[in-house]
């Protein structure tokens, strides 16, 4: 049946969520519309993880598509937000870090885009941006191709990426073009630059003794080539044009904390706006802060940065 909807999906460029049992003001699109991108032949699977509330795990992503969830006019402030569930670089936490965090975001104002892309395959991508980069710079095309039928400010447009999706996130901002003026469409010829950017217990390193080699592996292979291993290893590659940035990773995380600390530390170097909430305790995953605890606060402070970046201003 998931199969069926994704075919429906890449054919008819738009399909309403509630099909997908979400909330009924939000609508789907594909990433790449009237084009099959390719990923093997796996059939998409989706898993349901959670109790009280849906925690679902998507694996086998053929067809990537956007979940649009547009705030209610009354509140909304032009500000979107495209956001990149984690998940190993092989499955995507597509509840808690996708829908849950577009319901956060409409809740003070701002566009909630879930990006639910395809898995790396390096073995038939090679000489390619891997395949989830390619998904993320062709999304951030898309939501400015439509800023204006959106009624979104084209020049804040933001990016929130968790664990190997914060690793998807911070190639986004540190590997960008602002739009290839030959391109065959007008798509092609827009930013793929974020404006500002949310890391939570990110990957972000690919070098020893930080890397996550979970995620490195299903990025990059197995025995990675070295000059991609520099290149994707994001701290590296931070300039005075890398956005904003705000951080937030426990201490007692799986996923080092130094991939933040070293990422943060890339920021104040070259000049770029940031701040970084380093917690005592929340291990990974704790998407919101469902646990509870100290990490239950960081959207609180996320949001309290955004209003200091002018992003939540009233157009």
């Amino acid at each position: 049946m998931i199969g069926i909807l994704n075919r429906l999906i890449v054919l008819l460029g738009i399909l309403p969520v509630s099909l997908t049992a979400r909330a009924a003001e939000a609508f789907v699109m594909p990433v790449w519309p009237g084009r099959d991108p390719g990923q093997g032949e796996a059939e998409e699977k989706v898993t349901e993880r959670g109790k009280d509330k849906p925690d679902r795990s998507i694996v086998n992503v053929r067809w990537p598509t956007l979940t649009v969830y547009l705030a209610d006019e009354a509140k909304a402030n032009g500000a979107a937000v495209v956001i990149c569930p984690g998940g190993g670089y092989y499955s995507l936490a597509i509840d808690k870090e996708g829908h849950d965090v577009a319901h956060w975001l409409n809740s003070i104002g701002v566009a909630g885009i879930v990006l639910k892309y395809r898995a790396p395959h390096p073995e038939l991508s090679k000489d390619e941006l891997p395949w989830p980069l390619q998904d993320c710079q062709q999304t951030m095309r898309l939501v400015r191709a439509h800023a204006k039928e959106w009624k979104l400010d084209p020049k804040r447009f933001g990016i929130v990426g968790f664990s190997a999706g914060g690793h998807l996130a911070s190639s986004a901002a540190t590997h960008f073009d602002l739009g290839n003026p030959d391109a065959p469409d007008a798509i092609g010829k827009l930013s793929c630059r974020p404006d500002f950017m949310i890391l939570v217990y990110p990957v972000v390193t690919l070098k020893l003794p930080y890397v996550n080699l979970g995620s490195r592996n299903n990025l990059l292979g197995k025995v990675p080539d070295p000059v991609l291993v520099e290149r994707y290893s994001n701290d590296l590659h931070v300039t005075p044009q890398t956005p904003p940035t705000f951080l937030v990773h426990a201490k007692d995380d799986g996923v080092k904390i130094e991939n933040s600390i070293q990422f943060y530390e890339a920021l104040k170097k070259a000049g770029v706006p940031c701040e970084f909430v380093p917690l005592e305790t929340g291990g990974h995953g704790f998407g919101l802060g469902i646990h509870g605890g100290e990490a239950a606060r960081w959207p609180a402070r996320c949001a309290e940065w955004l209003a200091t970046q002018k992003v939540l201003d009233r157009r």
